[in-house]
């Protein structure tokens, strides 16, 4: 039985608890959180603390925290004899000073209140002893069919590639829901384009699934696009991303 103590209470820290306390061999003994409201939507069942002095002690300590709160909270762990990770794309590993430290970083977007089909989800690890590293394989493997050892250098690119798959894309969708709304148009107008932008990339690769105005050289269409957008960063949102749209295929205009 492999014991784990989960720090952090927000939705990564929530979304690794659910699941794992469904694995039979792993015991999720306590969940540790500065915040004594956000605890409360854990299972009454286990134990919950405030109190860095009351963690207790396990094989592996998942920091599922922001970013910037990651050393402070694994100095928390300095004396214990278990394995120490964070669960972040963009932090390197060695913020953690524990002898024994790692990363555990699932690649998904969290939510509250939705659930997740952890399965599908890569997980990236990478720890100092190859001891370590087995126990996070083992543990991966439990809960996903993706598990992959990748080192800090990568995975900050990694998350970086994320940020711009997903993070700026959905930033998009809002942009584009804003224009939609602006006109009394309903964005599941364009939910269909949506689906099958991600389903295309099931058969080719972003560069040969590209499509659209800049793709094809259309510069009437886009000043005119230019023309209809209002906000002064809108335009500039437009302009830049259809620059790199029309320098990624120049050759080919």
């Amino acid at each position: 039985m492999i014991s784990i103590v989960i720090l952090g209470s927000g939705n990564v820290a929530f979304h690794l608890y659910t699941t794992l306390l469904e694995i039979d061999d792993i015991n999720v003994i306590q969940v540790f959180g500065r915040n004594s409201k956000t605890l409360e939507r854990f299972n009454e069942s286990i134990e919950i603390t405030t109190y860095p002095e009351h963690i207790k002690s396990a094989d592996l300590y998942l920091i599922a925290v922001n970013d910037d709160a990651i050393p402070d909270v694994a100095e928390l762990l300095d004396k214990k004899t278990g394995l120490v990770c964070h669960t972040s794309g963009g932090v390197q590993m060695d913020v953690i000073k524990a002898k024994r430290k790692g990363v555990f970083y699932p690649l998904q977007s969290f939510t509250m209140n939705r659930e997740i089909d952890f399965n599908t989800i890569p997980i990236c690890i990478e720890a100092i002893e190859k001891s370590d590293l087995a126990l996070l394989r083992t543990i991966g493997l439990k809960i996903s069919r993706s598990v992959h050892e990748i080192s800090s250098a990568q995975r900050q690119y990694l998350h970086l590639a994320a940020v711009f798959a997903n993070n700026f894309s959905n930033h998009l969708f809002y942009i584009a829901s804003e224009l939609c709304k602006e006109q009394k148009l309903s964005f599941e107008l364009l939910k269909p384009l949506l689906h099958e932008s991600i389903a295309k990339l099931g058969h080719t690769n972003p560069k040969k699934a590209q499509t659209g105005p800049a793709r094809r050289g259309d510069n009437l269409t886009m000043q005119k696009h230019l023309d209809q957008l209002k906000s002064p960063i809108q335009k500039k949102i437009y302009q830049l991303l259809s620059e790199s749209i029309k320098t990624t295929y120049e050759e080919k205009l």
